[in-house]
């Protein structure tokens, strides 16, 4: 069974690589929605894959990193595009999240990537 938590967060960043006169070269920001994605069997007696507390716990330990940042001053976002953001994420949140197997980034309501650790 698949349960997944979405969370928000404010950052700024730019596109170091882009060519002169790109839009995003330049800094800017996004409201970002993440959503993150545990499979396992249900635990019983509880009833549930995990404790959607424990969830929220983990991964604000990451947002806090990323919450209201300049994300290419970050250690391996230095060219913060949504690819590489969902990969750091995913990368950060293995460790403290057995279960883990994919998660959402979204950096507009209409664009964003997902990753499955891949």
């Amino acid at each position: 069974m698949v349960i997944y938590k979405r969370f928000g967060f404010d950052a700024a960043h730019y596109l170091p690589n882009v060519p002169q006169g790109h839009k995003c070269k330049n800094m800017h920001g996004h409201t970002y929605s993440l959503v993150v994605f545990i499979d396992g069997p249900l635990i019983e007696p509880e009833g549930w894959v995990m404790d959607y507390a424990d969830l929220k716990a983990a991964v604000n330990k990451i947002i806090t990193l990323v919450d209201h940042q300049l994300l290419n001053d970050i250690p391996g976002l230095e060219n913060p595009t949504a690819e590489v953001i969902a990969q750091w994420f995913f990368h950060m949140l293995e460790p403290l999240l057995p279960g883990l197997v994919k998660i959402e980034l979204n950096e507009t309501p209409t664009s964003g990537v997902m990753y499955e650790g891949k």
